[in-house]
């Protein structure tokens, strides 16, 4: 006889298992009725086919069955300030280019699964390509409503990015969904509203951040448009709002919606580990520069014609060659500076907006930052600085955006959470642990709130196991761990993602994320707390940014994660919440 199982997710049955245990001394019956009940504040639960006798010698075989929401912990155990929420990004293509939901009832069912498995929410891109197709103002939201109220169905949380960005050209990208035409038209005779190289390329998956403020589309400026487009979101989601369906809007403020240049797009040609290559050669950007050379007493510097091509390394150019590099000259930094603070005046803007356009809604504004990790271990940090972040030994470029989005009280989301340094090859001096606790660190001395995600689809172990050191650096406590991650995003729902043997893993992932004591529904008790989006703080000038450029040590972490991804199989799982109860005791 088979015992009945629903692999992994927060409810299960155990049928051999437990009748070993029974069939032992009464030394063992006896810890078995303890265990029982731990077993079952865990969501292990027994089903009537125990009243059954079994030969003591039959294999275990799980069988899979109908998905089942998965039982709330109690609200006083301890082990709740410990909870970090976990998020499935949505496939990409979810909403149809023509505006339509794909395949309903296929997706109601993978939603279905994640909620059984004690996913907290998902992540979707709402897409400003697909919305605003017809014309300026011209918003169709019905196949979000659609989605939304699916997703409502689902018992899962949403997050919504307002993707001002093509999808198509970076890393990850499976299909094409390009900006609106009625941007490319005005593209067309006007291509300098798009990001570009020195040897001219047009970066056309997001605007120029030079065109913030000038009002070339149709009357509007940049910001109005992005404005405009959250408003009507906000207008036309108000009952998702209120519902607090939707928790997080993460703002989109540049290309992949994190908020650096495209430096490194696929679609020009770039490869892993390329630099990438500067994106200030549109004729705004080009004058901005020269008349801040000219406020600096400096006209005669231009913009770097040295920092070589997409696909070169540091060593192979003038600018970033650790010898005498011009990126360490004073015009090399008069450069770097203007660059990298034009970057974050644009995020500042973009955030400054939404948050006037969601002031009193109970969600939590975020803006994300890419994981750059490559050339980190060289003088340069070439391929961070044609992205925009100023970041070099003794110059923090990370800690001044968490001090912006400090100023909206908005979530820094980090990429990369699952990348060890000694899976990335020699030769691109990758370091994506150091740089993990150095942006993480960072936010969390500014007091904000930080969110993570992978930055690549991953099936083991060992990279659910660095996402969960991440997400409590420290370890558990029963007290709640001193540093701890506001929740994590898991890229992407798919079908590889859903086969068995993998799925099995996720699940083992989401209730260690959970720190063993199953879902949890109310945010509260694992102390997120939610309140009216209130109006940034308008006493905090860019300089008050830039003074947060000096490095610092970040804080420590410990080796491995203390809550790891390891077992396999039903008596795997039995082990991991035995030993799990000893954790508790000795918190």
């Amino acid at each position: 006889m088979e015992s009945s199982i629903i692999m992994g997710t927060s409810t299960r049955t155990l049928e051999v298992q437990e009748k070993q245990l029974w069939w032992g001394s009464n030394a063992t019956a006896k810890r078995f009725q303890r265990e029982r009940k731990t077993l079952l504040n865990n969501h292990v639960f027994f089903t009537k086919h125990h009243q059954q006798r079994v030969k003591p010698c039959m294999a275990f075989k799980p069988a899979f069955a109908q998905p089942r929401a998965p039982i709330a912990p109690s609200y006083g155990d301890p082990m709740l300030a410990n909870y970090v929420p976990v998020y499935v990004m949505l496939p990409l293509g979810v909403i149809s280019n023509d505006n339509v939901l794909q395949d309903r009832e296929g997706l109601k069912n993978k939603l279905r699964m994640l909620h059984a498995a004690g996913v907290d929410g998902v992540m979707v891109d709402v897409w400003w390509g697909i919305v605003e197709a017809k014309g300026p103002r011209q918003y169709d939201w019905s196949a979000y409503r659609a989605l939304f109220q699916l997703v409502q169905e689902c018992r899962l949380k949403l997050q919504c990015i307002m993707s001002f960005h093509q999808c198509g050209g970076n890393v990850g990208d499976s299909v094409v969904i390009p900006l609106p035409y009625w941007i490319h038209q005005i593209g067309d005779s006007n291509p300098d509203i798009f990001y570009t190289s020195r040897s001219g390329y047009r970066h056309k998956e997001c605007l120029s951040l030079a065109v913030d403020n000038m009002p070339l589309f149709n009357g509007r400026t940049a910001i109005q448009i992005y404005g405009d487009y959250m408003r009507s979101f906000r207008m036309n989601m108000e009952d998702f709002l209120k519902s607090e369906l939707i928790i997080d809007i993460e703002v989109g403020l540049g290309p992949a919606g994190e908020l650096r240049y495209p430096s490194y797009s696929e679609s020009m040609g770039w490869e892993f580990p390329g630099i990438g290559e500067f994106q200030c050669y549109d004729k705004y950007l080009q004058a901005d520069f020269k008349e801040f050379s000219a406020r600096q007493n400096h006209p005669e510097w231009s913009l770097p014609n040295n920092a070589g091509g997409y696909n070169d390394t540091p060593e192979s150019t003038e600018f970033f060659r650790e010898n005498g590099g011009t990126f360490g000259t004073d015009e090399g930094k008069h450069f770097l500076a203007w660059y990298s603070t034009k970057l974050l005046i644009h995020g500042d803007q973009v955030m400054d907006q939404a948050n006037q356009v969601f002031l009193g809604c109970k969600v939590k504004l975020a803006a994300k930052v890419a994981g750059i990790h490559w050339w980190y271990n060289t003088q340069s940090h070439a391929a961070e600085l044609t992205a925009g972040y100023y970041n070099l030994y003794g110059r923090d470029g990370y800690r001044p955006i968490a001090k912006m989005l400090s100023r909206h009280n908005a979530i820094l989301n980090f990429t990369c959470l699952e990348m060890r340094n000694r899976e990335q090859i020699s030769e691109a001096r990758c370091a994506p642990q150091e740089l993990v606790k150095q942006v993480l660190s960072g936010a969390w001395k500014e007091n904000i709130e930080v969110a993570g995600e992978n930055a690549l689809p991953r099936y083991d172990c060992d990279a659910y196991n660095q996402i969960l050191l991440n997400s409590r650096p420290n370890g558990i406590n029963r007290n709640g761990p001193t540093l701890r991650l506001y929740g994590v995003t898991y890229l992407r729902l798919c079908d590889e993602l859903l086969q068995r043997s993998n799925f099995d893993i996720f699940k083992t992932f989401v209730r260690k994320m959970h720190a063993d004591v199953g879902y949890c529904p109310n945010p509260e008790q694992y102390s997120h707390y939610t309140v009216p989006v209130q109006r940034s703080d308008t006493n905090v000038p860019v300089r008050a940014f830039l003074e947060r450029t000096k490095a610092e040590a970040p804080y420590n972490w410990s080796e491995e994660t203390d809550m790891s991804v390891h077992v396999s199989g039903l008596l795997g799982y039995l082990l991991a919440i035995i030993l799990s109860i000893f954790k508790r005791g000795s918190k």
